[in-house]
């Protein structure tokens, strides 16, 4: 999976997943324009290293906002962790961590482009992509 910023994590199984579901990403995600962002800031907590997003907050709270039963990263992070993109997991080790954070500091500010939501589901082969809808675009006529 490449870098990308989770809008909810965990989502509604596959096995769960509605046409309601899937017209609701469609729906938030046409209802967002696309982005310009600039990520500057390394966050550790966990064992976790990520960069925030801020850029991305309001589109994750409204995906937040329209599957309320849903809790984010299963509550780890508190009710409302902040957009970010995921660097490592697992980096317990406090020096490892720091290696991390000192790496990835040394290539922000980085300016990007959030531009697609895309709904992945977790199959017996991984993570697969379901379907790739882009910000700002109406769903059909």
């Amino acid at each position: 999976m490449p870098a990308h910023v989770s809008l909810l994590y965990p989502f509604v199984p596959e096995s769960a997943l509605t046409d309601q579901d899937e017209k609701g990403v469609r729906s938030l995600a046409a209802s967002f324009p696309a982005a310009d962002l600039l990520l500057e800031e390394v966050v550790t907590a966990s064992g976790f290293v990520a960069v925030t997003v801020p850029g991305l907050q309001t589109i994750v709270d409204a995906f937040r906002a329209r599957w309320p039963g849903l809790r984010p990263y299963k509550g780890r992070f508190g009710p409302q962790p902040a957009a970010h993109v995921t660097v490592a997991m697992g980096a317990d080790n406090p020096t490892i961590a720091a290696h991390v954070r000192a790496a990835i500091g040394s290539l922000l500010p980085l300016h990007t482009r959030a531009a697609a939501v895309q709904l992945v589901v977790l199959t017996e082969e991984g993570w697969q992509p379901r379907f790739t809808v882009p910000l700002g675009v109406p769903d059909g006529p």
